[in-house]
């Protein structure tokens, strides 16, 4: 009996504990980003910690399908699958609501307990407007620059292999366009728990009956369906929910081979900053299964910090801009910008924890001790350093001292790069610089024209090096001494540096500036410089890809004989369809010629407009509209706003749309819907 009665108090406790322990909060740390103030255009990335109570939380797994039409997409999805569900088994077990929803496949899940359950879910309250539809913007994107081309469909497969794999799909007896089903077998569906829909309006009765604030977003494609659907980012975070997205557990559809031009994990990488800056912030798997965070197997690129705290050179431009068009093949980016008000703050420098390499271009700040021991920290593990211009002079108040709870680094210029700046010559007095001829054969100065050129700005004073540093460039100023204004620095520490004295903003207009600090960055990270592909210099005139300009204002570039083609996207209700058949007024200048489509289908021409029949519209939802004209007047395409006209209102379509030339008919339209392909930019509705 005694025995009994221990072993029912044991039971009982081991109950209360397990109760507890699935009641547990889930510890977040979400990170957004915010602008350094309003209109800069730059941003600051932080983190804050929250506390979700798991009975008010739910997943939703997006278009985790069972087959995809793009190979590269299918292997990178079963790579990160199993850890998702292991993170769904996870978040169950604590009490989260776990919502499937594989799009376009619910037939599938027919006679489902999880189906049942979702389509059996009351709730009289109030339904979101428009909750079930793709939503392509939101009022917090409206001056957001898209960064990426999505719109030939993002596949990155090899030719060969994507034949070969529509072979495979046929051969299953699936469509090769549309190959899903059903849900991928790698993720479990509890079907005494779980919830299966892909209809916004099911998914939201789900949440409101279940008392559910927060929900986390995970799956494919964060650029398309995480953000578009329904149920996605977007449409919860305009709806009032506390979203967030899993940005380990998802992947983009993106093509290299198209604008930015950066390698695939890079375009993840935009798309996951553009959802931080307009949408809603992002957290890691590991908060909820501990160890690290998942990283895609290809995805080797080192990670470089950025920081910026300097006002005299435009770094806070010039870089940025820089490691935009030269860098993402083969980096992972961070920007790190000062406080715009507070001089010695710069938020978000703790990223430095998790760099590869660190970029310093910072004028005599100093920082709070608790950063500065971040900086040092990093230093003294002989990790690989940057500097340019000012960072010689990063963490020197020239003697004074720093006020309470902050701390200086004099010595940073001696210790990370061997250097010994004392001051500058006039800023009159232009300085040639020209190439160390012992060092030629240096991979830092690969690709760099053995000539001299001129340095853009003030020829700073830096020697003596010190034993360690290998000069490379060197410049002078007539009847003054000569001074080296590149060098590398072997550490004491053990690591090696990169520095270079220029880096005004006149010299990331030369050439030869901008394949010295490219090929550094490249030498500090153990790359070869060899491989640095420098961004192609295009105009607008001759740019290989859609460019955003706004409309009526945009002037063509002169000299453009090729035809002008826009395109923008535009929502039309249903209401418009019921009268006369909507018309597209296109005021183009007189001797031009002007064609217009309609989601690829060509407009009929009617006095100066063309007619848009009502079968050829996506009701409620993205139509992409393309322009095309022809003819060499001078001046600009469009004499006052293009506008779509109904019986029942007008919509002018003055912003944003998007540019380019040439005599490619493919540019009339897109392989895939336009809410897919389509990007934020050029989204019109009424």
């Amino acid at each position: 009996m005694k025995l009994f009665c221990k072993l029912s108090v044991c039971l009982s406790l081991l109950l209360i504990y397990t109760s507890l322990l699935s009641a547990e909060d889930l510890q977040l740390n979400l990170r957004s980003q915010s602008e350094t103030s309003k209109g800069s255009g730059r941003y600051h990335r932080l983190e804050h910690n929250e506390s979700w109570d798991p009975e008010q939380t739910a997943i939703i797994v997006c278009d985790v399908w069972d087959y995809h039409h793009c190979l590269n997409a299918v292997r990178r999805l079963e790579q990160f699958a199993p850890r998702l569900d292991q993170l769904l088994k996870t978040a169950r077990a604590q009490g989260v609501t776990i919502i499937h929803a594989p799009s376009d496949c619910m037939p599938a899940y027919k006679g489902h307990p999880a189906r049942q359950r979702a389509q059996q879910v009351t709730f009289n309250g109030p339904i979101p407007e428009g909750i079930e539809k793709w939503c392509s913007k939101i009022p917090s994107e409206e001056q957001a620059v898209y960064p990426l081309d999505q719109s030939d469909g993002g596949e990155d497969d090899d030719p060969e292999e994507h034949k070969a794999w529509a072979a495979k799909l046929k051969s299953l007896g699936r469509n090769p366009a549309l190959p899903w089903q059903k849900q991928s077998p790698l993720i479990t569906i509890d079907s005494e728990n779980d919830f299966i829909s892909d209809k916004g309006d099911e998914v939201w009765r789900i949440l409101e009956s279940r008392g559910i604030k927060n929900v986390i977003l995970t799956g494919v494609h964060t650029n398309m369906c995480v953000l578009g659907r329904p149920f996605g980012l977007r449409q919860m975070a305009q709806n009032g929910k506390n979203v967030v997205l899993v940005r380990d557990l998802t992947d983009t559809m993106y093509n290299p081979k198209r604008w930015p031009y950066v390698s695939h994990f890079t375009g993840n990488d935009l798309i996951i900053s553009h959802i931080e800056k307009f949408i809603c912030p992002t957290i890691t798997s590991d908060q909820i299964l501990g160890g690290d965070e998942f990283v895609f197997k290809k995805d080797d690129r080192p990670h470089l910090v950025i920081i910026m705290a300097e006002q005299e050179y435009e770094t806070e431009v010039s870089l940025p801009k820089f490691a935009a068009e030269n860098l993402g093949k083969a980096f992972r980016v961070s920007l790190v910008f000062a406080d715009d008000k507070e001089r010695n703050k710069i938020p978000g420098i703790e990223v430095i924890e998790d760099a590869d390499l660190v970029l310093f271009s910072v004028r005599r700040r100093v920082l709070p001790t608790k950063q500065m021991a971040l900086i040092k920290k990093y230093v003294a593990a002989g990790k690989p350093v940057v500097g340019i211009r000012t960072a010689s002079h990063a963490f020197s108040l020239r003697g004074k001292e720093p006020p309470k709870g902050y701390a200086d680094w004099p010595e940073f210029d001696a210790t990370v790069f061997g250097g010994s700046y004392h001051g500058h010559h006039k800023n009159d007095l232009k300085s040639i610089v020209t190439i160390n001829p012992k060092q030629k054969q240096n991979p830092i100065l690969t690709g760099i024209p053995d000539k001299p050129f001129p340095q853009a700005y003030s020829l700073y004073e830096v020697t003596p090096l010190a034993k360690g540093t290998t000069v490379l460039m060197t410049a002078e100023i007539k009847g003054k001494p000569v001074e080296p204004v590149a060098w590398t620095f072997q550490r004491k520490d053990g690591g090696r540096s990169f520095y270079t004295s220029m880096g005004h903003t006149g010299d990331f207009q030369q050439p030869e500036f901008v394949r010295l600090l490219a090929n550094g960055i490249y030498w500090a990270a153990g790359l070869n410089p060899a491989k640095v592909k420098l961004s192609e210099k295009v105009s607008l005139r001759g740019a290989p890809h859609w460019t955003v300009v706004s409309l009526p204002e945009f002037k063509k570039p002169a000299g453009t004989v090729e035809s002008r083609w826009y395109r923008c996207v535009a929502r039309m209700p249903k209401a418009w369809l019921a009268g006369e058949p909507v018309q597209l007024k296109v005021p183009t200048t007189a001797g031009n010629t002007v064609q217009a489509w309609l989601n690829g289908t060509a407009l009929k021409k009617r006095g100066d407009g063309f007619v848009i029949a009502p079968g050829m519209v996506t009701v409620n939802d993205a139509n992409l509209i393309v322009v095309s004209v022809s003819g060499r007047d001078a001046g600009v395409d469009f004499v006052s706003v293009p506008q779509l006209v109904s019986a029942s209102g007008a919509l002018p379509l003055a912003g944003r749309w998007q540019y380019r030339s040439g005599d490619d008919r493919a540019f009339a339209n897109m392989p895939l819907p336009a809410k897919f392909g389509t990007v934020t930019d050029i989204v019109f509705k009424p």
